[in-house]
Order: structure tokens, then sequence, then C-alpha cells
């Protein structure tokens, strides 16, 4: 890899002081991180576009570190349960996150930045200078070139190394962009959650049905659902989800209501268990158990990606679904 990329000043890095906390850290400030390249990045913990980010970012932490570069990752949630402070912490465990993390549960970090993307990363030199930023997934080779550029700038040199080796798993797999014809859908009303079922959504529990065919990229309850603003919660036992999908991943963002709960659920394709296109969080019957509120990765089919049809049925009241994502 060699450097020479022209990098413009973009501004002072802000004060971190709006952080609602701190975690695998003491709080930080930028004058206590000059002289070392910062790499900030923006983040929360359910969203599909930054899981396929952080290998990456773990890497670059790991192959970097000890030339001088920090990683920052500032974790501004998307939905009301990644504010809970014990979602995040263990979010931060099972991702092997080892550098410092702030929670930006107010959005004044953010604001600071003047940021509005989940991913987003800053690059700010050893004088406090952000020299560079890139939004959302790609540009990795670009990315890792100005780290090692800033670190040779501040005599930190770094361009006598290769590139990183990056090894990714499960929802990290970078996304089938070829196949990928159904986009993140959103469950709850606020933010256009049309769902198919006949029934028209209203406030309080109610029974939804799924119709007998559904068109590509629709989605149906079916059972006694309550819909939010943000999600839809599972009443009774024996609920379910239906969504005509094309792509080769499909994920569900959902979860217990309450902390430490937990629910039995099963996956089918096309009627039947998934077979060699379950994800990692079923096995190849189907089955699968929600334990805690975050990225549940259902199905990965292998070659050729068709449309498909999925059902996830619930053996226990008490979930709460977010939002379906693929790749």
């Amino acid at each position: 890899m060699t450097a020479g990329l022209t990098l413009r000043t973009e501004g002072r890095m802000p004060a971190l002081d709006g952080a609602t906390g701190w975690l695998n850290t003491e709080p930080l400030t930028p004058d206590m991180l000059r002289g070392r390249v910062v790499l900030v990045q923006f983040w929360t913990y359910t969203c599909i576009n930054w899981l396929r980010t952080l290998p990456y970012v773990r890497a670059w932490n790991d192959g970097y570190a000890d030339r001088g570069l920090v990683v920052l990752g500032v974790h501004t949630p998307e939905f009301s349960f990644e504010r809970d402070i014990g979602n995040v912490r263990d979010a931060v465990e099972s991702m092997r996150i080892r550098y410092p993390v702030a929670l930006d549960s107010g959005y004044a970090v953010w604001e600071a930045f003047a940021n509005h993307y989940w991913p987003a990363l800053y690059f700010v030199d050893a004088t406090g200078r952000i020299r560079h930023h890139a939004f959302g997934e790609g540009d990795y080779d670009r990315s890792e070139q100005v780290i090692q550029q800033l670190l040779d700038e501040a005599g930190l040199t770094a361009t006598d190394r290769p590139v990183v080796p990056v090894t990714a798993e499960g929802a990290e797999v970078a996304a089938d962009w070829d196949d990928l014809a159904t986009g993140e859908t959103y469950l709850g009303y606020a933010r256009g959650g049309d769902s198919a079922s006949p029934e028209p959504p209203a406030p309080g529990s109610r029974r939804y049905t799924v119709p007998a065919r559904l068109r590509r990229n629709q989605w149906a309850l079916s059972g006694s659902w309550s819909i939010g603003s943000e999600a839809v919660v599972l009443d009774e036992a024996g609920g379910g989800i239906a969504f005509s999908f094309h792509a080769r991943d499909l994920h569900l963002v959902m979860g217990p209501v309450a902390r430490g709960g937990s629910a039995r659920f099963r996956v089918r394709l096309d009627g039947r268990p998934p077979g060699d296109a379950h994800g990692v969080d079923v096995d190849d019957e189907g089955n699968g158990v929600l334990t805690e509120q975050r990225l549940y990765q259902l199905i990965r089919q292998p070659l050729p990606v068709a449309d498909r049809r999925f059902e996830i049925e619930f053996d226990d009241p008490g979930v709460l679904a977010t939002v379906f994502t693929f790749g």
C-alpha cells in the first residue's frame, strides 16, 4: 500500500463531554488523545451496515494500536432498547470490541460532529484535525491508507506494514449486492412499515392474518400483536411474521420485551425447514431461541438466490420485533 493521498483539514475534533458513559476506558478528551491518530466510528449495535464494517475496524485496531492508532467507537442508539447500557455492554463483549466506546445516548457527540450516518468514520490526525471521513460500507483499502498516512505524518511509521488481514463471519460477512433486491423494512408505524395483513393496524392488541399470497417485498403479521411506533410486540404465543424477499441473507432485529426473558421460535423457508439455507441463529430445522435484543441472522441461502417466502412463528409471547434487514 502506497501513501500519498491529498487530505484536507475538515475541522477540529469536537469535545466528547456529551458522552453519557464509557466502556473499555476512562472518559477521554481530544487533549488526552493529542499525539495519537484517532479513528472515530459512529455505530449502533443492531445496524447491519455497521456490523459489516466491524471486522475491518477490529483489524485496524489490532494492527495499528501499537503504532499509535486509537479507535474510538461512539455508540449512538437508533432504537430505544439500544440506550440500555446492559445491552450495549453485552454487544461489546460478544462482538469482541476491545477499543474505547463512548456511549452517546443523548446524541450530543453525534451533533458535535454534525454526523448523519451509521456507520460513519472520522479520521483525526495527531494534532487533533479531522482529515478524512467515510460514510457507509466499503472503500476499506482507502480507509487503511488514510490511517497509514496519518501515522506516517505523526512520525509513527506504518506504511511498512501490509494490509491487515480481515476475517468476517455470520452477519459480518459482506452483502451479496448482486442478488440484493429487498431493502431494510421497519415494522413500527413511524417508519412506513405497512403490513400486507388484510386487517388494518390499530392501537392496542389486535389479531392479524397473512394473505395466501405475498408479492416480493411484502410482509404480514399473524396472531395477536400490538403495533407501536418503533416495533411490533407479540401478545399471545403462536403468532408470527411472513415476508416475501429476494436476498442471500435475512436478519430480524428482535428480542424479549423484558431483559432476561426468552422466546422459542421456528423458521420456515417456502413452507419447509431451511436446511442448508439456515442462518447462524437457527439450526437446519429452523429452531432458535431469542434471549436478548439484537440482530438475529435467520437465513443465509446458498446460490442461486431466488424469491423466497420466509415465515417465523413464536412459541412464547412477549417478543419485540423491530426491523428486517438483508444482505
